[in-house]
């Protein structure tokens, strides 16, 4: 790849959103491993003689190409990337999954600024939950990730007040915004010290391991997002809502 201001050549990037522009042109949220994320225009990209229309879509291993300045750079090339032994995209039953990716990279990455590490910790998920089986894994391992690239990572290993070790066996809450700190074993909220460590080495196992994990995670990323709701939780929580009635 060689980039110069808001210049890209064939460099790897996911679509993360789009939406119509004029009649037959698109606006590209992407998210690239050298530029972080772009917003590109996409010229007659919804046009009927359009090949780019199939491949500006979530989920779908890209090399973009783009040149221009400001906000936005209008793109000039893109191909199928990665591994295209296997179908792109993911399955019906992880989609959702994806899109709370999405979003969570949308809200809470600033544009034009690399996350290298990031980028591959986002193919590793979306890998992840296309080979199948339970999300819950890779999306913790995502959390996780994002939140020491934002510089919110949480020290998983030490008490936040007296700076000792995690006990395995002993009992933590989380604070937002400063750390684990020990709990008597029946606080509301408290987790284990178990899943605390295990979550900080990616090999959560047991469903109680990931719903403690879970609980943490959710605080610190709600302490970034400083109250605003995510759409693909709101739709989640809906949609929960249907299938128990």
């Amino acid at each position: 790849m060689t980039r110069t201001g808001r210049k890209a050549d064939l460099t790897p990037a996911w679509v993360l959103h789009h939406r119509p522009f004029r009649d037959t042109s698109r606006i590209v949220e992407t998210f690239s491993r050298e530029a972080g994320r772009v917003t590109l225009f996409a010229r007659g990209a919804r046009g009927p003689r359009s090949r780019s229309a199939s491949l500006l879509q979530p989920f779908v291993p890209l090399l973009v190409s783009w040149r221009g300045y400001g906000e936005a750079a209008t793109l000039t090339a893109v191909e199928l990337g990665g591994d295209t032994g296997r179908a792109p995209g993911l399955p019906p039953a992880v989609l959702m999954s994806g899109f709370y990716l999405n979003e969570l990279i949308l809200r809470l990455t600033t544009r034009d600024d690399p996350h290298p590490l990031l980028f591959d910790a986002y193919s590793d998920a979306l890998a992840a939950l296309a080979a199948g089986g339970a999300p819950d894994g890779p999306l913790r391992a995502f959390e996780r990730r994002l939140l020491d690239e934002l510089g919110y990572g949480v020290d998983l290993a030490v008490e936040v007040d007296s700076g000792r070790a995690i006990d395995p066996d002993g009992r933590y809450v989380y604070r937002a915004g400063q750390g684990v700190a020990s709990a008597v074993r029946d606080a509301p909220g408290a987790v284990s010290g178990r899943s605390l460590l295990n979550l900080a080495a990616d090999r959560l196992e047991s469903p109680a391991e990931l719903e403690e994990a879970r609980r943490v995670l959710r605080a610190a990323l709600d302490y970034c997002l400083e109250g605003r709701e995510l759409a693909t939780r709101a739709v989640a929580r809906a949609v929960a809502g249907k299938e128990r009635r």
